[in-house]
């Protein structure tokens, strides 16, 4: 498992929104599908409607987000 920070743009409403978020993946295309289904499914967005311009993997020491780190940390 690794951490993967993800970000881009989705339309909300009329107006794009930039976003970051931090995610825990086997790797990066696992991250970017993860990404897409929680926007559809917490936001209704179509994933038409969302753009990824970067995913990067972050070491484990820099992992700002505490759920991503707990997800690390359990599967030592």
């Amino acid at each position: 498992m690794k951490a993967f920070r993800i970000s881009g743009r989705f339309r909300m409403g009329g107006a794009w929104q930039p976003f970051s978020k931090e995610l825990a993946a086997a790797d990066e295309a696992a991250a970017r599908e993860k990404l897409l289904s929680i926007f559809g499914s917490q936001h209704g967005v179509p994933r038409k409607y969302i753009t990824i311009t970067q995913a990067t993997e972050v070491p484990p020491d820099q992992v700002e987000d505490h759920v991503v780190r707990y997800a690390l940390e359990a599967r030592k």
